[in-house]
């Protein structure tokens, strides 16, 4: 359970905070916040559903989503019990990387022992759940229906924020610190810009990805315990990268992804989601599963994919009582399945930086802004580390430090399709369990040089048992 403040004097004035944004990053950062005052309201432009339900601006939520166990950890800390309210509700625990086939670059990855364990489920569910628990408590009150207009306040300190409700009425809610997750469409650099603050740095890395998505009815026999199935590009090739990812999630389902750079794209068209998987990736692995499985509804499409950083820990100059949070602060190719893990751990962040620096403490919001730089860090070279190898990605293309780290990334890549305890340790970093200083031990490295210790897996490592439950 999150720590309940003090009482306050009955003269004092009410502690409280503002969360833009009532997505899975504000919803966890209201969940922390809430433990330090007396008041979070979460101001939201959505009508926020009652359950698990489609969001307007949340049109992300329709692709395939995967929480990985760094993630898990960082929400159960959150959210205590939510991962057991998620299993009840229908979710997959998946085992990494025991429940996963998986086509690297580098060729079949071994089904090693158990390293990680992941969450799969719509992120309609997740966010329901999570949201259900937060605004339970009474220290959370939503202010649904509700645009943001600006911050109130001076380039030295914000004080609030000014908004403007469904019935067209304003007003300023005060805040004693104000929390930025409104996603992809945040206007944090001109709120900043209205203060007086100067533009921060911001880096764009777009391979122009486009994704296509379509939910299916599983088979019979593979509605509970499927593994996760993906193929992915080899990015050592020249021309576009083709991808697809096949996940079980709750209610009997496979939500299944399709996925192309610029001019290797999916089409959004119902009739040619099967053909997709089948002729233009390296394997039909997808395409054969999908044989006897049902669609449910039509394709989901979208290019809104670009890779987007803003540096505000940079910025020499930041305001008292404002930090940027989430898909407010960085965005990643979602291929990689970082955001929602990110967006828990820097909840966690939040919290660790508060107890240990206090409430309202001088200088308190930069620290934050620093601080988050490290998660947010590590997933941004993740996506990024191969992205920038695409055409048209950046304007100068890769540089010789991205093809030197590319260059040993693949060798480890290879390594472990053929040695478990190198997939452990590639599998701590990809699962955000550690950070990525763990592939460059001694011990790593010696074992890169010497490659893989087993042969190349000839097929699909699916079991017979896989293979009769999916009707292959």
């Amino acid at each position: 359970m999150s720590e309940r403040p003090s009482p306050g004097r009955p003269d004092g004035p009410l502690r409280s905070a503002v969360v833009l944004g009532g997505s899975l990053a504000g919803m966890l950062a209201a969940r922390t916040l809430a433990g330090f005052v007396d008041k979070v309201t979460v101001v939201e432009r959505d009508a926020l559903p009652d359950g698990p339900g489609p969001r307007r601006n949340l049109p992300q939520a329709r692709h395939a989503h995967m929480l990985w166990s760094g993630g898990v950890r960082a929400l159960e800390d959150l959210v205590p019990g939510a991962t057991e309210r998620l299993l009840a509700a229908g979710a997959h625990r998946q085992a990494v990387t025991t429940d996963m086939v998986i086509l690297s670059s580098q060729g079949w990855c071994r089904r090693w022992p158990v390293s990680h364990r992941n969450l799969l489920c719509s992120r309609d569910l997740l966010d329901a759940t999570v949201r259900a628990d937060v605004l339970d408590d009474d220290r959370v009150e939503p202010a649904e229906r509700t645009e943001v207009l600006g911050l109130v306040g001076t380039g030295a300190a914000v004080t609030g924020v000014r908004v403007r409700h469904d019935d067209g009425t304003e007003r300023v809610l005060d805040a004693g610190l104000v929390v930025d997750a409104t996603g992809r469409s945040s206007r944090a650099p001109q709120w900043l810009a209205a203060l007086g603050l100067p533009e921060p740095r911001r880096r764009v890395v777009d391979s122009g990805l486009a994704y296509a998505t379509r939910v299916y009815r599983a088979p019979e026999g593979a509605r509970r315990g499927y593994p996760v199935v993906s193929v992915q590009p080899d990015t050592r090739q020249k021309g576009p990268g083709r991808s697809a990812f096949l996940l079980p999630i709750e209610d009997g389902k496979w939500i299944v992804t399709l996925s192309g750079t610029r001019g290797g794209e999916p089409s959004p068209h119902n009739d040619d989601f099967v053909r997709f998987a089948r002729e233009e990736l390296r394997h039909p692995a997808v395409a054969e599963l999908l044989t006897h499985a049902e669609p449910l509804g039509d394709v989901a499409f979208t290019r809104s994919t670009a890779n987007r950083r803003h540096f505000y820990e940079r910025m020499p100059r930041w305001p008292e009582n404002f930090t940027v949070v989430g898909d407010a602060l960085a965005v990643y190719n979602p291929v990689y399945g970082h955001g929602m893990a990110i967006a828990a751990q820097s909840a966690v962040v939040l919290r660790e930086v508060i107890r240990r620096q206090g409430w309202g403490a001088p200088g308190l919001a930069r620290r934050v802004q620093k601080a988050l730089a490290r998660p947010v860090g590590t997933a941004w070279d993740l996506a990024t580390g191969q992205d920038v190898f695409y055409e048209g990605a950046t304007e100068s293309g890769p540089t010789l430090r991205d093809r030197a780290v590319a260059a040993y990334v693949n060798r480890v890549l290879l390594t472990a399709t053929g040695n478990g305890r190198i997939a452990r340790r590639l599998t701590d970093v990809t699962s955000l369990e550690r950070g990525p200083e763990v592939l460059l031990s001694p011990g790593v490295v010696l074992a890169a040089a010497l490659g893989p210790l087993k042969p190349p897996l000839e097929g699909v490592p699916l079991t017979a048992e896989e293979r009769k439950a999916a009707g292959l």
